[in-house]
């Protein structure tokens, strides 16, 4: 059976003129589309069947199809060694010992690919690929159970130090082997993605995600069925897949990434290298789009993608495991919109498996953002061209929150009431801005090799490096105070917002409604407390008016130090005296809270 359907995949390949690795994942993504239409079918109640099926359709894929019989043994492995630590180390640093075995075992077959292995052969699966999802499966289950114990064990100290997200995804009771088993190889998702938690596993093998479809909206006459119609949206996002799949293939004929080491490409002028660069950026993502949606659309038909149901509009939500946002990303004006219309999957595991668990007393800053982008980078692999491209990444949003901290602000308010007439002006210039920078930072992700990769920045000369640099030292060098009070001079006010120092506003916190029940989910995922990275009140506003004040006071200073203080009249010093009496006791109370604050 196995050398038939070896024989019909090279078939296939020699016919579309796909190579044999391609080809073989292209079957198990059209494979899993009927597969999953059987799935959904089977008895709502049969869950130890649920979790066989999906267990035996991953093997088929696994043995039959891709022959991984060594990937299949590396899979097993993590998988096995996150069932056994979870389960009986008691330590809090559970979590971390779990996530540097993966990783390490991980890093080794990355290492192995990139020094070890022979010639490319087109006829094998690089298991990798996979190893990277299950990476993001097990580690967040390691925390979810770790958050269950916490749970039991202190409750206040659970919702205190948990944001919504990791509430909502707690597991409680430990699953058994077969169910396990069905989460780390749940067949739509197991060689692309989407990553998902076991929580969205468990609620959807015992159909609990489906408790709020009305009867009314279950499909079947003699028996209902939990799992409500999602052909029509499945069958859209591979229609979407496949467009996608089909300009990145016709791209190949006009250019490459091979392109920026010839002659011609070296004696364009600036500018025409940038958008080269921005253009090759823009093919470089199509095939991830093309796999992403088909795969999306996949755990759309199986009923995982499910994500709630609105009765006020009748409609249905389908972005439960959603993984990219094409629209999102190619009108994104800033580098926060694209990234969070990207591989948005691995953005919720890295915010909230790595970001914030790795942020000292639950303040994460530039440490956690570089630690963050670093573990991004080492679980892409151990080749240069990742490190270049996600370390810079992690400057990008630094400069990214400077912008809008204290460039936005000229040109619009929070609420976007007033604009000014430059407005358009001001977003089309973002837009331009950001996806030249992007086409410049994404280069060595796809080159890969170092010296390539200096070489094609070189051919811009690090231009947007080079602007980083100036950005940080005029922002936050020993001149920070001067720049960023003279753009204040021309920040626009909202209307209605006083003249006068105030602190950031309490709603400026995203609160979920029900935050104090960890054991609802969420009733759409497409909150910003979910999909976005942690909002928090915007401290470093208050630090700019802290300069402020602090540059009023050396003005002071330096009066009460000339003969002109003298010339003032005693009453107005008595008011000043009286109004810095005031001041230094409002700024007591303040670090009075800052200390409170951290001690907490």
């Amino acid at each position: 059976m196995v050398q038939w359907v070896q024989d019909q995949i090279r078939y296939m390949a020699y016919s579309t003129g796909l190579d044999e690795e391609s080809t073989k994942i292209v079957v198990c993504l059209l494979l899993s589309f009927p597969l999953s239409a059987l799935f959904k079918r089977l008895p709502d109640n049969k869950y130890t069947l649920k979790n066989l099926v999906v267990i035996g359709v991953s093997f088929f894929y696994i043995f039959i199809i891709l022959e991984l019989k060594g990937g299949f043994v590396t899979l097993l492995i993590s998988t096995t060694f996150t069932y056994l630590i979870t389960k009986y180390l008691k330590s809090d640093l559970m979590p971390w010992f779990n996530l540097a075995f993966l990783m390490g075992h991980l890093c080794i077959n990355h290492l192995k690919a990139q020094f070890w292995q022979a010639e490319y052969d087109p006829t094998k699966i690089d298991i990798t690929g996979a190893q990277m999802v299950l990476v993001m499966k097990l580690s967040s289950f390691a925390w979810s159970y770790r958050d269950g114990k916490l749970l039991k064990r202190d409750s206040k100290a659970f919702q205190e130090k948990l944001n919504t997200y990791q509430r909502s995804r707690v597991v409680v009771e430990y699953p058994s082997i077969l169910s396990f088993l069905g989460y780390a190889f749940f067949f739509p998702s197991l060689l692309t993605g989407p990553s998902f938690d076991y929580s969205d596993y468990q609620n959807f093998i015992n159909t609990e995600l489906f408790s709020d479809v009305p009867d009314t909206k279950r499909p079947g006459k003699r028996r209902k069925r939990m799992i409500p119609k999602s052909g029509r949206i499945a069958f859209a996002k591979v229609v979407q897949g496949a467009a996608w799949a089909a300009i990145w293939i016709t791209s190949l004929n006009y250019i490459t990434t091979d392109y920026l080491f010839t002659v011609e490409y070296q004696q364009k002028p600036l500018i025409v290298k940038g958008i080269v660069l921005t253009i090759l950026g823009f093919t470089y993502r199509l095939k991830y789009y093309a796999v992403w949606l088909i795969s999306e659309g996949c755990c759309i038909l199986v009923g995982i993608g499910y994500n709630g149901y609105d009765a006020s509009t009748g409609k249905f939500y389908w972005n439960r495991v959603q993984n990219i946002a094409p629209w999102e990303f190619e009108t994104g004006q800033n580098v926060r919109t694209c990234l969070e219309a990207w591989n948005m999957n691995t953005n919720k595991w890295l915010k909230n498996f790595i970001y914030l668990r790795s942020a000292k007393n639950n303040k994460p800053g530039f440490l956690s953002t570089l630690l963050t982008f670093a573990t991004s980078a080492f679980w892409h692999g151990t080749k240069p061209g990742y490190y270049l491209s996600f370390v810079s990444g992690a400057f990008y949003q630094t400069i990214g929150k400077i912008f809008r901290r204290n460039i936005r602000p000229i040109f619009t308010t929070k609420d976007a009431e007033p604009v000014t007439r430059y407005k358009t002006l001001y977003d089309i210039i973002s837009w331009i801005v950001t996806h030249l920078a992007f086409g410049y930072l994404v280069q060595p992700f796809v080159i890969l090799e170092f010296k390539k990769s200096i070489k094609v920045w070189s051919s811009v000369y690090f231009f947007p490096h080079i602007a980083i640099g100036i950005i940080l030292f005029a922002f936050k060098g020993p001149f920070s105070r001067s720049v960023t009070g003279f753009l204040r001079k021309y920040h626009l006010k909202s209307k209605g917002e006083s003249e006068t120092i105030s602190a950031p506003k309490k709603d400026t916190i995203t609160v979920h409604p029900n935050a104090s029940d960890a054991s609802l989910i969420p009733e759409y995922d497409n909150q910003e407390e979910l999909n976005q990275p942690i909002i928090l009140p915007e401290i470093d506003f208050s630090k700019e008016d802290y300069d402020e004040l602090m540059n009023k006071i050396d003005e002071l200073q330096k009066l009460r130090s000339s003969k002109d203080f003298s010339l003032i009249e005693n009453e107005e010093k008595q008011a000043l005296y009286e109004a810095l009496d005031s001041l230094s006791k409002d700024i007591g109370k303040v670090m009075g809270k800052i200390r409170s604050f951290k001690s907490d």
